[in-house]
C-alpha cells in the first residue's frame, strides 16, 4: 500500500481487515489469502500508529517511510501494489512497481498526462500484470442503475448534462494542506464524472473540446496557481454530426457546517428522457445534539462507506467504495489461479477488457485532466479562456489561447 491518507482509512483498511479475517473465495479461482504486507508512506507515523491500533484484525506488516519507501516495498515481496497518494504522485509509483511486474490499482485520476498513461499502459503490457484505477462512482446504485437504462435503450441518446461535487473546507484546508499547493477540486474530483459520462454513454461518440475556469482567494492568493473551484466542460461529437456537452463543478470550500459533507448532484438530459439525482438526499436525515452536522452528518451517504452491526451481530464496514477495490482483487486472483498456466495471457486479456477501470480506458478521462491542468495553468499566468481541441490536424490534445496564433501541442499522438 502506498499512502495511508483519507482514502486508505474508509477504503483500503476495512477491506484488507475483511480479508485478513474471512480470505477471498470464488468458484473459478478457489480460495485466496490477501495480505497487507507492506506500506509505504512520507514520514511512517500513520503506519506506526494503525499497528498498535490493528492488533488481531490485520497481519503484521512492514513499514517503509522516506523518499526510496516505494522502492523498499517493491522489493520486499508483494504481489500487487495499490497506490492513494495525491493525484500528481501517483505515476512513480505506478511505474516502479509496473516495471517490476507488480500488478497495481491507482486511485482516480490515474495519472496527470496522456504522455505518462502510455508509459504505464505499454509497461503494463511487457510485463503481464494488471494496471487498474478505482472510479467507485460506477459502482453507485444510482449510477449502474443509469448505465442499465442506457444499455437497455429505455434513456436514448444523451444531449447535455450537468454534474457538481462540493466538499467542505477541512478537505483543502486540513486534510489536504500538505500538498494542496498549485492544485485543483476538478483534477481531484472531476475525473469521477468524466468517467462516468464517457464510460455510461460512449461508444458512439468522440471527445471533442475541453473548455475550464475557476476561482481562486480561500485555499491560496487570487493570482495564485491554487483554486477553491473550477468548472470543466467536455463536448463529445456523435458519429451523426450531434454534439452533448457535459458541466462539471466541483469545490472544496464549502462550509465545514454543511449538512451532508459531500454535495452531489446530477442531471442528464437525453432525447426522449430527464435523470435527475440528487446524491446527497437519498432518503435519511438525522440531526443528534452536539454532534450534527460535524461528527454526524444531517444527510449522510451510507452507500459509499458506512460501520454497521449486521443483524446477526458482527461488525461490519460496507459500500460501494469498498466494493470495487475487492472487485479489483477478485479480477487479480482470476488472473493468476482462474484456470490453467498456459491459459493465463486469455484471462489478462478478459480482465483488461473491462473499460470500467483498466488504464487502456482511461484515455478520454486522463486527456480531460491534462487539458484542464493545461487551461488553468494558462489561466494563472493571465491567459483565460483557453480551450483545448482533440484529435484535430495538428495533434490529439492543442490548446488555443485567445489573442494567440500559435497553437500549444499537449500531446501529438491520437488520444
Amino acid at each position: 500500500m502506498v499512502g495511508l491518507g483519507m482514502i486508505f482509512d474508509d477504503t483500503y483498511r476495512p477491506l484488507f481487515e475483511k480479508l485478513h479475517k474471512d480470505g477471498m473465495y470464488r468458484r473459478d479461482f478457489g480460495f485466496v489469502d490477501v495480505e497487507l504486507t507492506a506500506v509505504a508512506s512520507r514520514t511512517g507515523k500513520r503506519a506506526e500508529k494503525y499497528k498498535k491500533e490493528s492488533h488481531g484484525r490485520i497481519a503484521d506488516f512492514k513499514s517503509f517511510a522516506g523518499g526510496d519507501a516505494v522502492r523498499q516495498l517493491i522489493d520486499c515481496g508483494v504481489d500487487v501494489v495499490c497506490i492513494a497518494t495525491p493525484d500528481d504522485r501517483h505515476f512513480e509509483p505506478a511505474r516502479l512497481a509496473l516495471s517490476s511486474g507488480k500488478h497495481v490499482l491507482i486511485e482516480k485520476p490515474s495519472v496527470l498526462s496522456l504522455q505518462q498513461l502510455d508509459e504505464l499502459t505499454e509497461l503494463a503490457r511487457q510485463k503481464g500484470v494488471l494496471a487498474k484505477i478505482v472510479y467507485h462512482k460506477l459502482l453507485d446504485p444510482d449510477h449502474k442503475k443509469l448505465r442499465t437504462h442506457v444499455v437497455e435503450g429505455v434513456l436514448q441518446h444523451v444531449n447535455n448534462g450537468y454534474c457538481t461535487l462540493l466538499e467542505p473546507k477541512q478537505i483543502s484546508g486540513e486534510q489536504f494542506a500538505e500538498w494542496i499547493t498549485g492544485r485543483n477540486p476538478g483534477t481531484y474530483v472531476a475525473c469521477h464524472y468524466i468517467k462516468l459520462i464517457d464510460y455510461t454513454f460512449g461508444p458512439n461518440w468522440k471527445l471533442s473540446r475541453i473548455t475550464a475556469t475557476g476561482q481562486r482567494g480561500i485555499v491560496g492568493k487570487a493570482d495564485g496557481p491554487t483554486w477553491d473551484s473550477t468548472q470543466l466542460q467536455m463536448v463529445y461529437t456523435y458519429d451523426d454530426g450531434r454534439e452533448a456537452a457535459f458541466d462539471i463543478h466541483t469545490s472544496w470550500v464549502t462550509p465545514n457546517n454543511f449538512p451532508g459533507y459531500v454535495e452531489q448532484e446530477v442531471q442528464f438530459r437525453f432525447d426522449n428522457g430527464v435523470w435527475s439525482a440528487q446524491q446527497r438526499k437519498r432518503g435519511v436525515e438525522m440531526t443528534v445534539e452536539g454532534r450534527s452536522p460535524g461528527e454526524f452528518k444531517i444527510t449522510p451517504n451510507h452507500h459509499y462507506n458506512a460501520s454497521f452491526i449486521e443483524p446477526w451481530n458482527e461488525r461490519s464496514t460496507r459500500g460501494y467504495g469498498i466494493e470495487t477495490i475487492a472487485r479489483f482483487f477478485e479480477e487479480v486472483a482470476y488472473v493468476e489461479f482462474g484456470g490453467p498456466a498456459d491459459e493465463r495471457e486469455k484471462r489478462l486479456e478478459e480482465m483488461r477488457g473491462l473499460a470500467y477501470n483498466d488504464v487502456t480506458s482511461d484515455r478520454n478521462c486522463v486527456a480531460t485532466v491534462q487539458a484542464l491542468e493545461a487551461i488553468l495553468a494558462h489561466h494563472a499566468k493571465g491567459q483565460p479562456a483557453c480551450v483545448v481541441e482533440v484529435n484535430g490536424e495538428e495533434g490529439g490534445l492543442v490548446l488555443r489561447a485567445p489573442g494567440k496564433a500559435e497553437p500549444v501541442v499537449l500531446y501529438e499522438g491520437k488520444v
